[in-house]
C-alpha cells in the first residue's frame, strides 16, 4: 500500500455497472520528504506523477488515503473491473520514523 494525497476528482458521463455508487480521486503520491514533513503539510507534487484512483469510501480533496495499485486493485470486485488503483484506507495519523542506516 502507498500512502498520497487527494488533490482532485474524476468526472465521469458513463461508468461500468459493477462501478457505480463509487467516484474516482487524482492523487498525488506522497514522497520521502513528505513523509518526514508528516499529515500537516501541503501537498507536493514530486516526480511521481499524479494517479486516477477508484474510491468508495469517501476520499475527497485534502485527504491522505492508502492506495493498491495492480492486480491486487480489482481483487474486491467478482468481476475484474478496468482499474488499476483502488483506495483502501483514509488515513487519521501517521508516525515516520526513518531508518538510522
Amino acid at each position: 500500500m502507498k500512502l498520497g494525497t487527494v488533490i482532485g476528482r474524476v468526472t465521469l458521463s458513463k461508468t461500468l455497472k459493477p462501478l457505480e455508487g463509487g467516484r474516482y480521486l487524482i492523487v498525488s503520491p506522497f514522497s520521502r520528504e513528505q513523509f518526514a514533513a508528516g499529515l500537516e503539510s501541503p501537498p507536493r507534487m514530486g516526480n511521481d506523477p499524479s494517479l486516477v484512483v477508484y474510491d468508495d469510501l469517501g476520499g475527497a480533496p485534502g485527504h491522505v488515503i492508502g492506495y493498491i495499485e495492480g492486480r491486487e486493485a480489482a481483487q474486491p470486485f467478482d468481476v475484474p473491473p478496468p482499474i488499476d488503483a483502488i483506495n483502501a484506507a483514509l488515513v487519521d495519523e501517521m508516525f515516520y520514523r526513518p531508518w538510522p542506516g
